[in-house]
Parts: structure tokens; C-alpha cells; sequence
């Protein structure tokens, strides 16, 4: 079996102490780019691998941060997570990722599993199943950084990054008022998840300034799913008030509803159709579907940013910031109502 290589290995070869070593692997800026560059090659020469438990525990940093998101079968996560990876690479970070699969027991394994693994901090976009926060307390009682973007919580005293929600909801209604519909729908979650309240609130907002009526009865509040879509669009199609455009609380719902829309062969967009999140399969989609962008990759560098910033700060926490980022409409022939022959 072969000897694994270590750093007295190097130093032996090179002739040079074992701290040199260290400190050149390591970065550290008082060592010379000359010697740095002769033990990197050594190191590369002798197929040496950087023991991280060990080097975390001795150095109290691991170079490694970890991403919690609640699945990457949804495009905006994975496209965030690849930005963080992508920013945070340039820094010499790995990433370690955890999917809670919109499952709270999952999400409180997840911290667990990173903080065990010694990460130096943690990305999390909170499951939809998220009420109670203690784990991501003990993130802060540990002085590890923690970050929440996308789906965030009140109780969290960490630094966010996230969409104006109230606005991404009114940006949708507004664009579906201004081609011409009024009986305005919206599927949505029962849970209590900030961002979709701050959506229904922008949506139930732009109602209310073009002096349309809201009706309790166009609101429907279950899952975010297409058989959501499907089932809380058969709902609305029971409804007193007929809906001539629904908006689904993200483009899988969307999706469900443009597919009950078309089973009861109702056309789109004569009832308008419109989403959130972009998801690139909605460019694809027969008719292509509307869509608020919620700037996944911009979400991501952000992160990446801030966690950079906190991670050299001796508290943290010292200055807790937020980044807002603004929604971006994307136009599509779901809602094209006025361009109809």
C-alpha cells in the first residue's frame, strides 16, 4: 500500500523547513512567490492532497462553505448555487451541498452535517416546511457565517440577500392589468413563507391601485407543484368569478395551470397565464410562458460577496446587511392578450 504524501515529505525533498511548507501551502504572504511556486510543483510531483479535517483543525478555517437549498431540480437554485461556487472559487473554497428536499427534519440534518464537517460557514434558502430557526441559531452561537437568501425568516439575525417579493407580485398583476385582464387569479402556498406573503401582498397592492375588486374566492393557497396548478385551477374555474388570467405562485404551477387551462380547452392567453422564477423551460412551452426573473445568478454572487466580507471580519456579525435585488418581467405569449390576431 503507498505511503501518503506529506509535508515533511516536501520539506525533505526541497530542503527547506516543514513551517516553510505549511505556510506556502497555505498562502500565507510572508513566504516568497518563488518558494511558494517550488512547493506547489514538489507538492504536484509527489501527489500530495491537503488533509482539510486536519488543516481546519489546526488553523480553525477549512476553506470549505456549505450551501443548503431545498432542491436542485428548480433552476433557480441550481443556477444561484453555481454563481456561489463560481465566486467563491476564485478564493480557493469548496463547496459542500445539501438539498432538504422542502423538509424542515432535513434542513435541521443538513446544518448539523455542515457545521460536523466543519465548514466556515453556511448559504441556506430555507425549506418550505421552516417555522422553528434554532438550528440556524446555533450557526451564530458557533461564529460561523450564516447567510440567507431567497427564503428567509424574520427570527434569523443574519445577513440576506433576496428579490423585493411585494414587488416581483405587483409587477405581475401590474402587467397582467395592463393588457386587459381584471379577474385576476393567484395560486399560491399555505405556508408561511415570507416571500410568497410578499408576493400575494403585491398582487392584492396593484389590484387595489387600478380599482379592481380582490376576491377571496380567486386566491387559492395549497402547494407549489403542476398538480397544484392543475387542482387549484379546476378550483378557480368553480369559482362565482371567472378568472381571465391566473398567476401561479412559481412556473411549475404555471405550468399546471396552462395544462388545465388546455384540458377544458380554454384559450391561452384569452386567459393569461404568468409565473415566477424563469425557470428556462418556460421559453420552450407551447404557448412560451411569462415569467418574473428573480436574478438566481446575481442572488448567488451576492452571497458570495457578503460571506467573503463576514469571513475576515473578527465578529461577523458586526454590521448585519441586506441585499434587495429587483424582479425583471419577462414578457412572453402566455399574457400577450393585446397582440392576439
Amino acid at each position: 500500500m503507498n505511503k501518503k504524501t506529506t509535508i515533511y515529505d516536501i520539506a525533505r525533498e526541497l530542503g527547506i523547513t516543514v513551517s516553510t511548507v505549511s505556510r506556502a501551502l497555505n498562502n500565507v504572504p510572508t513566504i516568497s512567490e518563488a518558494t511558494r511556486q517550488l512547493v506547489l510543483k514538489k507538492a504536484k510531483e509527489l501527489n500530495y492532497s491537503v488533509n482539510k479535517i486536519a488543516s481546519s483543525l489546526s488553523s480553525g478555517k477549512s476553506n470549505t462553505i456549505g450551501v443548503i437549498v431545498p432542491t436542485m431540480q428548480i433552476h433557480f437554485f441550481a443556477e444561484a448555487v453555481h454563481s456561489i461556487e463560481k465566486e467563491l472559487k476564485k478564493h480557493r473554497y469548496s463547496l459542500l451541498l445539501y438539498q432538504s428536499n422542502e423538509s424542515y427534519a432535513d434542513e435541521v440534518n443538513g446544518v448539523k452535517t455542515l457545521l460536523e464537517a466543519q465548514v466556515d460557514g453556511i448559504i441556506a434558502s430555507l425549506s418550505l416546511e421552516t417555522q422553528q430557526t434554532a438550528h440556524f441559531q446555533e450557526v451564530i452561537r458557533q461564529g460561523k457565517c450564516l447567510i440567507i437568501f431567497d427564503r428567509t425568516h424574520q427570527d434569523i439575525q443574519a445577513p440576506v440577500v433576496k428579490l423585493d417579493d411585494f414587488e416581483a407580485g405587483y409587477l405581475a398583476t401590474r402587467h397582467l392589468i395592463d393588457q386587459g385582464y381584471r379577474n385576476i387569479g393567484f395560486i399560491t402556498t399555505n405556508k408561511e413563507i415570507t416571500i410568497f406573503k410578499d408576493r400575494v401582498r403585491g398582487f392584492e397592492t396593484a389590484l387595489q391601485d387600478a380599482g379592481i375588486p380582490r376576491h377571496e374566492s380567486l386566491i387559492v393557497r395549497g402547494n407549489l407543484s403542476i398538480e397544484a396548478g392543475i387542482e387549484g385551477t379546476e378550483q378557480l374555474l368553480q369559482s362565482p368569478i371567472k378568472p381571465d388570467a391566473i398567476i401561479g405562485g412559481d412556473d411549475f404551477t404555471a405550468v399546471g395551470i396552462m395544462q388545465a387551462l388546455k384540458a377544458q380547452q380554454i384559450n391561452i392567453p384569452a386567459t393569461g397565464v404568468i409565473g415566477f422564477a424563469n425557470q428556462r423551460f418556460s421559453s420552450f412551452i407551447t404557448p412560451t410562458l411569462s415569467s418574473i426573473d428573480q436574478q438566481a445568478n446575481k442572488m448567488g454572487e451576492e452571497c458570495a460577496k457578503l460571506f467573503l466580507k463576514m469571513v475576515k471580519q473578527k465578529d461577523p456579525y458586526a454590521a448585519i446587511e441586506q441585499v434587495v435585488l429587483n424582479p425583471i418581467l419577462v414578457k412572453r405569449e402566455s399574457t400577450a392578450r393585446n397582440q392576439q390576431s
